[in-house]
């Protein structure tokens, strides 16, 4: 009884300021307008699908390995940097609009991405089972999800008067500001976990050292969480499925999300216009973060039926090339928000070792990989066939994954 008075406020505390975090990581009034930017600089698709890709490769050669520092150094350290990456990478887009600028910005927002990545969902996680509060998960990563909407939101209703008042460069130091402050609130964070242990097999056999080195070789470091990770993944099919899995969910529509200006753009809405497009997908998001903790009840079934009416959605709206199929957008990202985060429900659920963030980085890592593939493909369908066409054949490969489910190998 003398447990729960304590628990209530440490986990409302940590939930606001894992939504402070959140909101203000995602509150970048670039977010709506960069894709523009790039346009406006005189880049083709092609020349930006490329900028997406090497955003892309810094998080997959980074992923892991901060996965591992996570582990082994502090999840709350990582997730203080990540945004300070991030700022610096805006400043260099509007102080020196190029492509190399772009794309040393983007090198600098996906190491940012790849710290955060894992540790963030292990952090949570861990302080939550602490606390006897892991079966509160989903409700809070949902909310946290819906939180970097909102901030999105923010953004796109704020990123118009801006633009209009300053330009691209006001723009641009607004969306380092938030950064800055997303670095303070993560300061508050708490992290409490136990040291990691690598498997048996994997752990150094004592040399009958002395006590100072003894307890060297007992203090965890980035290799052995790695070992410890990458163990569980091979060891454990479950867990392997469930990573596999994230990375099927979030791969495709998250790379769809970048690409939605210019498809709002492709309906012949004004500039000035585009955000406020941007904010029905958003708001689509959002709710589907709010209906985590109803989607947990979803067979394996339902799930992917949620899967099926996603694609379809997506596919519809963008082909109705008007406005209005923004409507159908924001039903479809709102189901692939919820499908991501369930997603991540199960793969937390599923991991029993002490190197959490490690895998859940693999995830990462793997979501990443599938991320560049997409990037590359949609290029060559958006030129061939325009923006509308390749969002509808980009959707098709959740069949594929709604099928793997009805299996039961999911």
């Amino acid at each position: 009884m003398l447990v729960v008075p304590a628990r209530v406020p440490a986990t409302r505390r940590l939930a606001a300021t894992l939504y402070g975090y959140a909101f203000l990581t995602d509150l970048v009034l670039l977010y709506p307008l960069y894709v523009l930017l790039f346009a406006d600089t005189g880049l083709s698709v092609g020349q930006i699908s490329s900028l997406f890709v090497v955003w892309s490769a810094a998080g997959i050669l980074l992923e892991i390995p901060s996965g591992a520092w996570a582990d082994a150094l502090s999840r709350r350290l990582l997730l203080c940097l990540a945004p300070l990456l991030t700022a610096a990478g805006f400043a260099l887009w509007v102080l020196l609009p190029s492509y190399p600028a772009f794309a040393v910005g983007f090198l600098l927002w996906g190491a940012g991405g790849a710290l955060r990545s894992g540790a963030l969902e292990a952090l949570v996680f861990t302080e939550l089972d602490r606390l006897g509060a892991a079966d509160r998960y989903a409700r809070l990563i949902g909310r946290t999800r819906t939180a970097e909407v909102l901030g999105a939101v923010g953004s796109g209703v704020l990123a118009g008067p801006v633009f209009a008042f300053g330009g691209y460069l006001a723009v641009g130091a607004a969306s380092v500001l938030t950064c800055l402050l997303a670095a303070v609130v993560a300061a508050r964070l708490p992290e409490h976990r136990a040291p990691v242990t690598a498997p048996a097999a994997d752990r150094p056999v004592s040399t009958g050292a002395g006590p100072g080195e003894e307890a060297a070789d007992d203090e965890p470091g980035w290799r052995e969480s790695l070992r410890g990770g990458l163990a569980e993944v091979r060891a454990d099919r479950a867990v392997r499925a469930a990573v596999l899995l994230v990375a099927a969910v979030a791969a495709i529509w998250g790379g769809l999300d970048e690409y939605t200006g210019l498809l709002a753009r492709d309906t012949g809405v004004a500039e000035a216009t585009v955000p406020l497009l941007l904010l029905l997908v958003w708001g689509g998001m959002t709710v589907g973060g709010l209906l985590a903790p109803l989607g947990e009840r979803l067979s394996p079934r339902g799930y992917a039926g949620l899967l099926v009416v996603a694609a379809a959605a997506m596919a519809a709206g963008a082909l109705l090339r008007h406005p209005a199929g923004f409507l159908l957008l924001a039903l479809a990202f709102a189901a692939f928000q919820l499908a991501t985060v369930l997603a991540d429900v199960r793969l937390q659920a599923r991991i029993t070792g002490g190197a959490r963030a490690t895998v859940t980085s693999l995830a990462g890592m793997a979501t990443d990989l599938t991320t560049v593939a997409f990037y590359g493909g949609y290029g060559l369908l958006a030129g061939a066939l325009g923006n509308p066409a390749a969002f509808a054949v980009a959707v098709l490969p959740y069949l594929l994954v709604a099928l793997w489910l009805r299996t039961g190998r999911g």
